[in-house]
């Protein structure tokens, strides 16, 4: 289930009353998230992003990924009023026994401040900490009409491997993109997690008291905070683009 949640990357979406572009000199500090900066920033953060979710999350969703992946999320603060301007949320697990992913969960920017690079800086300094956290690859899914969000993924080198059809809850199609950051990666083979024992031990095992293994159990809760219907057996990609 790594890497597959139906999260919407945003930034660019058209707003119903868009306040005035910020057209003056912008001194935007970039930082990281911590677990010290929630009670500052967590309701900035759930705020900014609702704006242009194509769904609702609740609060224990944005936890679930701040928590435990806190340092892939990265804040654009106004240099003088430390007022939250972007942020984008990721995380990082092996994904189905095959390859270390990375995953943008999460990209938004205030509309006044689009158009000035925070959307790109943003994913550039969470793309340069995973490859530092050694993954493999990258992915997201953004909607197909989401023209400005395609651009910034594209023009850093995400690909087009599949097309969701109604991904979202209102109806919506995705893309979903990768960005391959090792040779070889897009025919490293993965595997169902009903069938654990194709790729040896460790991955979705029953312990010997019969428990489900640590990593079973975060899946599970995983997918029932996000309400996640998944058909596994078509997830391997297409790199054709089709």
């Amino acid at each position: 289930m790594s890497g597959t949640s139906k999260i919407a990357a945003i930034d660019g979406s058209t707003e119903t009353t868009p306040p005035p572009k910020f057209t003056g000199e912008l001194d935007v500090h970039y930082i990281s998230y911590g677990s010290e900066k929630e009670s500052s920033y967590l309701p900035a953060i759930r705020q900014l992003i609702s704006k242009d979710l194509s769904e609702p999350y609740s609060i224990y969703v944005y936890r679930y990924f701040l928590y435990q992946w806190g340092d892939l999320c990265f804040m654009a603060l106004d240099g003088e009023s430390n007022a939250l301007l972007g942020v984008i949320v990721c995380k990082l697990e092996p994904h189905r026994g095959g390859p270390l992913r990375g995953y943008i969960a999460m990209l938004a920017t205030r509309s006044e401040y689009r158009g000035r690079g925070i959307a790109t800086k943003l994913v550039r300094l969470a793309v340069e900490k995973m490859i530092e956290k050694d993954a493999d690859e990258i992915a997201l899914e953004t909607e197909v009409t989401n023209t400005p969000s395609l651009r910034i993924y594209e023009n850093l080198g995400f690909l087009r491997t599949k097309r969701l059809h109604r991904y979202y809850l209102n109806g919506s199609t995705a893309f979903r993109l990768l960005l391959y950051l090792k040779p070889g990666i897009p025919f490293k083979p993965t595997f169902p997690p009903d069938f654990p024992a194709e790729y040896g031990e460790g991955h979705g095992q029953i312990s010997q008291d019969g428990q489900a293994s640590e990593d079973d159990q975060r899946v599970e809760r995983q997918e029932a905070r996000m309400g996640e219907e998944e058909n596994m057996y078509e997830e391997r990609l297409d790199v054709t683009g089709h």
